[in-house]
């Protein structure tokens, strides 16, 4: 039994004789479904035509009259009281129920139990055997095994699949109508809108960590040689500037030293508007992004949609989005599931 089913049921008093009871009743709805199930089976192949020409064929045509006369007609009365029971069974356990406030409205329990109300029709009584399974699911939970446990692996292994194939088979024509209905509709563009207007404040955020959390740590990395190259280039710049040294070619003696001077000022200015511009850019958290990036994204947010390349892009992202999700749930999980026992048991 798995941990969760452990936790599930480990406030039941399993020593007190309401435990025992409803263990007691679980077993015997269990048992007697099950031979009213195996009696109309039997019946039913009996009064066949099969079974005449059977019966004939070996030479006991007296015993398939004997049946039809004496046991028929009785299994006949007992699937009537059988019915009756079941009737009544259901009408005193809705009661417990209303009594008892199992559900937030009354009238929900027939709906919740609706395999046992259409198995009271005898055109349904395959739904009985439903009920069996449930039961027996329900004991194995609380850790009586009423059937082996290489059954019950199976039987859960094959109910999965086909769970997943139904469920796969959903969710693909769901994803092909969307994807018909983007194809043919004149309305998607005005879809599109909807979805990128929705997303404008989660993408501002979003746009606005990003920078936070990329360009303002290189730039934090980096501070130093930019710092560095931007005093060089300012200084190369001076020193590119014809004007300024023929002014100061116009001082003789004092000239070229004013010269070197204002190269080593004007470096060291750079740097240090830089690193003033730098710190800036850097201050700022994941959580908290700096004020600049803030804005910087919020006004990216807000540019104008009604823009061709952006609805191209957005419609390429939610088609490849449909895809990917298409090609994930054509994965059959239970032949995975097959091929990896098979690899360890060939292990083994």
């Amino acid at each position: 039994m798995s941990k969760l089913t452990r936790n599930k049921f480990h406030h039941i008093n399993r020593e007190s004789w309401i435990w025992k009871l409803y263990l007691s009743y679980d077993i015997f709805m269990m048992i007697i479904i099950f031979v009213n199930l195996f009696c109309l089976i039997g019946n039913a192949i009996l009064m066949s035509h099969f079974a005449y020409w059977f019966f004939d064929l070996i030479h006991h045509t007296a015993l398939i009259n004997n049946y039809k006369q004496v046991l028929h007609p009785w299994v006949e009365l007992t699937e009537s009281w059988f019915i009756c029971f079941l009737i009544l069974e259901l009408l005193i356990r809705w009661g417990i129920a209303i009594l008892r406030h199992h559900y937030s409205k009354w009238f929900f329990f027939p709906f919740i139990h609706w395999y046992e109300v259409l198995a009271i029709f005898p055109q349904l009584r395959f739904l009985r055997l439903l009920r069996a399974g449930l039961i027996i699911y329900r004991l194995y939970q609380l850790g009586y095994r009423v059937i082996p446990h290489a059954w019950y692996q199976t039987i859960e292994f094959y109910y999965n699949v086909v769970m997943e194939e139904i469920s796969d088979r959903v969710v693909i024509n769901v994803l092909d109508g969307i994807k018909n209905e983007l194809d043919h509709s004149h309305t998607h563009k005005k879809i599109i809108h909807s979805l990128v207007e929705h997303h404008k404040d989660l993408f501002a955020q979003t746009m606005a960590e990003m920078l936070q959390e990329n360009l303002a740590v290189n730039l934090q990395e980096h501070h130093h040689r930019i710092c560095k190259q931007m005093g060089e280039i300012v200084q190369t710049a001076i020193t590119n500037t014809s004007e300024v040294h023929h002014l100061l070619r116009l001082f003789p003696i004092i000239g070229s030293k004013i010269e070197g001077q204002a190269q080593l000022i004007a470096k060291k200015l750079g740097e240090n508007l830089t690193d003033s511009i730098l710190s800036q850019l850097t201050q700022g958290s994941p959580k908290q992004p700096n004020i600049i990036y803030t804005e910087i994204a919020t006004k990216m947010s807000n540019i104008n949609i009604n823009n061709q390349s952006l609805e191209k892009l957005v419609e390429s992202i939610v088609y490849e989005s449909l895809e990917s999700i298409q090609k994930q749930v054509k994965v059959k999980q239970w032949q995975q599931l097959l091929k990896a026992t098979e690899n360890k048991n060939t292990n083994i």
